[in-house]
């Protein structure tokens, strides 16, 4: 197999994609991205100079070093740029690749091709950034990136502190943990946003956990609660009253 031809599955396998993700990265059909790997054809220099953006290579390392042989060409490379700012860099989990997250998440070589920021506040810690979707944590806005710093053991974590965390069946929630004597071996997750149902989790089944130290959001994505939304909310919890006075009596 020819070098590029080879590089591009490497990279793409390293990556976690499948045939179509990594296709559909590069602006090409499946199908001749596997022509390419299955080195039926040669990939033309405009592929290979996206596929270089994306890792951050030259088209001299894509078109002459074997790196799958020669890691160090390209991953110890990667790690020595990262470690000479002498700050904690900070990898970044974009919600586009949450599904290869939680394949990668244990695997250094994964997390060496995430994307890193720092920030001058945080620093001597293991932290990561998550990027969140959807309205369940209002006031924090969708789109939001939660930085939190990696929990080691779950007993250690307070009750109602908010938490990334990463998970087999639910994958990546944002959610407000809490924790009871009676189900030592189940987490509660709450949401922010009170039209949202707690639900609970066995421990068994959390990846990893990360507690929330910092939320960076753009400023024109600043929730307001509109009346609507409160109304709703008021209802909602009314029926909730009505339902918990019920049950009592």
């Amino acid at each position: 197999m020819a070098i590029s031809n080879q590089n591009l599955k490497y990279l793409r396998k390293l990556r976690g994609w499948t045939q179509e993700e990594f296709a559909n990265k590069l602006r090409i059909k499946r199908s001749l991205l596997g022509a390419y790997e299955e080195e039926r054809a040669e990939p033309r220099i405009d592929v290979l100079e996206a596929v270089c953006d994306i890792f951050k290579l030259t088209l001299d390392d894509i078109l002459r070093k074997d790196l799958s042989d020669n890691k160090s060409n390209y991953l110890a490379k990667r790690r020595a740029m990262k470690l000479a700012s002498g700050r904690t860099d900070i990898p970044f989990v974009p919600v586009k690749a949450a599904a290869g997250y939680l394949a990668g998440y244990a695997d250094p070589e994964f997390i060496d091709e995430l994307n890193t920021f720092t920030l001058p506040m945080l620093a001597g810690g293991n932290y990561r950034a998550f990027e969140i979707i959807g309205d369940s944590m209002l006031p924090t806005p969708s789109g939001s990136v939660i930085v939190g710093e990696k929990v080691d053991n779950l007993d250690d974590v307070k009750n109602d502190v908010a938490c990334i965390v990463v998970s087999r069946n639910e994958g990546i929630v944002y959610k407000r943990v809490q924790k009871t004597a009676r189900t030592k071996h189940k987490l509660t997750l709450v949401s922010d946003n009170p039209i949202y149902h707690p639900y609970t989790m066995n421990t068994e089944d959390v990846l990893e956990m990360w507690q929330a130290q910092m939320v960076i959001s753009k400023a024109s994505q600043q929730q307001r609660w509109d009346m609507g939304q409160l109304a709703t909310i008021v209802n909602d919890l009314q029926e909730q009253v009505i339902t918990l006075k019920k049950r009592m009596n």
